[in-house]
């Protein structure tokens, strides 16, 4: 085998490296797209439009807090403790417990 043999192999074999790479990236994304189309599915059943437009803006303003708060009204609704709707004066009050308070400073001026 020569040199121009050998380099066209090197390049076949990272070429088809590559290509594996982008295949599993594609399946990963279409798995992931899945379990959120999922995700929104149960949402969609456990919550009403105006807790679902409520956890939506949390989910701009703090996107941690947001997806911390969907995860444990999935498990609920897959352990089945959650028997109606929540509505959005429900969810308000459980992001006030979750939510951590905010600290009052006082500038006191002498």
């Amino acid at each position: 085998m020569n040199e121009q043999e050998e380099l066209e192999l090197i390049r076949q074999r990272k070429l088809q490296e590559i290509m594996a790479r982008q295949q599993q990236a594609v399946v990963e994304e279409e798995q992931a797209k899945q379990i959120e189309a999922q995700r929104q599915m149960v949402l969609r059943q456990i919550l009403t439009p105006e807790a679902r437009e409520r956890l939506s803006n949390m989910k701009m303003a703090r996107p941690e807090i947001a997806e911390a708060v969907e995860n444990q009204l999935i498990m609920l609704a897959q352990s089945g403790r959650i028997q109606q709707q929540i509505d959005d004066a429900t969810l308000k009050q459980l992001l006030q417990k979750i939510i951590p308070k905010k600290r009052e400073i006082k500038i006191e001026r002498r």
